[in-house]
């Protein structure tokens, strides 16, 4: 009796926990575009001299501009939905082993060896998932700003405004998701039940949510504004010294392509494929 009621009290902690990371992350998150906003205006004046050249690049009307902003939120995006590809890639092989050698039924406790096989698993699936996210992110980074600076900038802000979002999204769903089970196991005591089994399948969205997707996307935006300005200074000096040969587009063909097959590689190189599946 005195570890049930232990167990519902620490389940009522551990929505209380989830509820404050809830509003922690976004906070957070928000350090991490107040940074890339400083750093943008930095990349802002010296692409203009200060505002006084090419301000009006910095205008909807101008098409890469235009462009650079609808990219940015294409990239937050693809990143919310690769990460949480890894997630659920990595939870399925882990159910897999753990269904043909661990027996969860009668008194026999899982060995040693097999308990560090699922933590084996789960630490490579993570490991492949986000080594294809950051190679292409860091390639894309590289691809845009050599493409041309105002597109670019379109999509550092981009970055930064879809990315804000989208982390306040998926802290606050992910939170609300996990304590949706809480609230069935602890306060309607209907675990076991339809309603139970319907909000775990709920809650292995909304872990990913809360605790990988909406975190990550802390370092995206500050490693995307801060490498942006050091590729794009180098993107404009380049051009500048080559006159119109080409070379930055070349240059920029060539990382695009290399961003794009990390990227087809973070869905159809992770996914669960039918014939595992069956």
């Amino acid at each position: 009796m005195n570890f049930e009621r232990a167990k519902s009290l620490l389940e009522e902690n551990d929505g209380a926990g989830n509820t404050f990371k809830a509003t922690a992350k976004p906070v957070l998150i928000g350090t991490a575009v107040v940074g890339a906003t400083t750093m943008t205006f930095s990349i802002i004046m010296s692409l203009t001299n200060g505002l006084t050249t090419n301000v009006n690049k910095l205008s909807l009307l101008h098409a890469p501009f235009m462009l650079g902003i609808i990219t940015g939120g294409a990239m937050i995006y693809w990143f919310t939905g690769a990460s949480t590809q890894a997630v659920t890639t990595g939870a399925y092989r882990a159910v897999e082993f753990i269904k043909a050698n661990i027996k969860l039924e009668g008194v026999e406790k899982a060995s040693v060896s097999d308990s560090k096989k699922v933590v084996e698993i789960c630490t490579q699936y993570a490991q492949k998932g986000m080594l294809n996210i950051f190679i292409a992110v860091f390639f894309a980074t590289l691809a845009f700003a050599f493409l041309e600076p105002f597109f670019f900038i379109g999509y550092l802000i981009s970055i930064a405004v879809f990315g804000l979002y989208q982390a306040i999204f998926m802290a606050n769903a992910g939170g609300a998701w996990d304590n949706a089970k809480k609230i069935v196991e602890v306060e309607l005591n209907q675990k076991g039940t339809p309603l139970h089994d319907a909000t775990v399948v709920g809650d292995t969205v909304g872990d990913p949510f809360k605790d990988t997707s909406s975190v990550a996307l802390n370092p995206v935006i500050k490693f995307t504004t801060l490498f942006g300005l050091l590729a794009v200074s180098l993107a404009v000096r380049l051009a500048a010294d080559t006159r119109g040969s080409g070379l930055t587009y070349i240059l920029a063909a060539a990382f695009f392509v290399v961003s794009y097959i990390f990227v087809y590689r973070s869905f159809y190189g992770m996914r669960i494929k039918s014939s595992q599946a069956s």
